[in-house]
């Protein structure tokens, strides 16, 4: 009886004392999968967005402007799935790293786990095989049975325990180890797709180049470009004229652009100005153009796009002859206006404070590369920018 007893005690002692090493922790990238799922969405609807436009705009007639944002649309969209990659890859690239840090924890549990049953079965050895008969026998009153048979079972229980824990964790090693090889093997594809894509955008920077330079050689190409920009404008103005109409009440107080005339932060970090506003003598063709806005290149390393004073976006969207730009209401009669957008960080209907950034900056629809278009109307009738923005 006593052999009996001891061999229990020996066991508990034994289970008790093994060290538990801690599970495996879930995927980093994993750690918040509706973001994740959120983000990816959204690029698959731009993407299939800009695929619908492109599709559409194969049935109209083709003009020089038409050419540029059709090409300008294109690099967009190699761009967002570009961008759809990346998050892909990051997300691959997370569970691979999940799964890396995840084997080593596994084989230490199960490690721990089979020392664990090999003390038990040593013990279970060194005391012998227990006879159910003689337990009986050796059990001197009907408590001592019940203890004893009461400490049989919780040793019956911890076995099946234990042995339950190493199957489990035996199996989630398995499939770590098939994570790890089906992540290596997405991420190698994921890495060969994106650096295709990549060569698709060179080339298509390559085509827009050609293309402007094409437009600034030609004297024909070129005038007929400025008549087609002449037409956009009158678009333009055409949609402030229906934009004016919109009421909206501001969830925070305006000050009108009047009163900070001289003083508004200009809508990027850089203050280098491309093209200036108003009438615009071409030296090589001695054409006459008159500009409503002005063209402005980001600052170096800082490609964002910021609004010159509060209120609500009322445009985000793309126009031919101007990219992808963003109008912005500031009530008291006040426009301004974002051109050549690579992306948008607002969509119509936000309200925005002063300095928010909107966009990115791109070339999307410009002759100069990189660069802000920028503009202010008041009662949709365009003013010079540089009297309205601080001095540089």
């Amino acid at each position: 009886m006593k052999t009996t007893a001891a061999a229990f005690a020996l066991l508990g002692f034994f289970i008790a004392a093994l060290p538990r090493t801690p599970a495996p922790s879930q995927a980093a990238a994993q750690s918040d999968p509706a973001e994740y799922e959120k983000r990816l969405s959204q690029i698959r609807r731009d993407i299939e967005s800009l695929k619908a436009w492109l599709l559409e705009d194969e049935k109209k007639e083709q003009t020089t402007l038409s050419r540029l944002d059709r090409i300008g649309a294109t690099r967009t969209l190699i761009k967002k799935e570009l961008g759809l990659l990346s998050l892909q890859l990051d997300k691959n690239r997370a569970d691979l790293s999940d799964a890396q840090a995840d084997i080593p924890l596994l084989r230490a549990r199960l490690a721990q786990e089979r020392k664990g049953l090999e003390r038990v079965l040593v013990t279970l050895y060194k005391f012998g095989r227990f006879s159910f008969t003689r337990f009986l026998i050796q059990s001197r009153d009907l408590r001592t049975l019940a203890d004893e048979n009461k400490r049989l079972s919780v040793l019956a229980e911890t076995q099946e325990r234990m042995i339950a824990d190493y199957g489990k964790d035996l199996a989630a090693l398995g499939r770590a180890a098939e994570t790890l090889a089906a992540r290596e093997k997405d991420i190698q594809l994921l890495l060969t797709r994106t650096a295709a894509k990549k060569s698709e955008l060179d080339a298509e920077e390559e085509k827009t180049k050609t293309f402007v330079s094409q437009i600034r050689a030609d004297k024909k190409t070129h005038e007929q470009t400025l008549s087609e920009l002449a037409r956009r404008a009158e678009e333009l103005q055409a949609l402030l004229l229906r934009l004016e109409k919109l009421q909206f009440i501001a969830p925070f107080p305006l000050t009108s652009l009047g009163e900070l005339k001289g003083r508004l932060a200009w809508p990027t970090s850089g203050r280098k100005i491309l093209q200036d506003y108003g009438l615009q003598h071409h030296p090589q063709f001695s054409t006459v153009t008159m500009n409503n806005g002005i063209e402005v290149a980001p600052g170096p390393g800082d490609l964002a796009v910021r609004a010159v004073q509060g209120g609500r976006v009322v445009f985000a969207d793309r126009l031919p002859g101007y990219g992808n730009i963003v109008i912005i209401d500031h009530s008291y009669g006040y426009h301004s206006l974002y051109g050549h957008c690579a992306e948008f960080l607002v969509q119509a209907g936000d309200f925005v404070r002063p300095d928010q950034p909107i966009a990115v900056a791109g070339d999307t629809g410009s002759l100069v590369g990189v660069s802000v278009y920028f503009e202010i109307r008041y009662q949709t009738k365009p003013v010079d920018p540089l009297q309205w923005l601080s001095r540089r």
